[in-house]
């Protein structure tokens, strides 16, 4: 699993260039999915929890077909992950 935060400029252009170009790129990276939150405090600024592992956004993130997906989906920054503090029950 991973956890990345990006900024955007408009909400729908994003969602739009997201869930389609973004997913099939995502996809063929070896995404099984994900989930995206906004933040509540930077209306800008998204968060998502990908099914993913760090190989498989290691060659998405260098895929050259992926900033100019990321540039018509409004990204104004590349995203960055977060990183792993630990995992605890419950």
């Amino acid at each position: 699993m991973i956890v990345a935060t990006t900024t955007i400029e408009d909400l729908d252009r994003f969602v739009e260039i997201y869930g389609t170009k973004g997913a099939d790129k995502r996809k063929l990276h070896g995404s099984k999915g994900s989930t995206v939150f906004r933040d509540p405090n930077e209306p800008n600024r998204l968060w998502a929890i990908f099914d993913w592992d760090l190989d498989g956004w290691g060659n998405f993130a260098s895929d050259p077909e992926v900033p100019p997906i990321m540039q018509e989906a409004g990204h104004k920054s590349r995203p960055q992950v977060a990183e792993l503090v630990g995992r605890f029950e419950a």
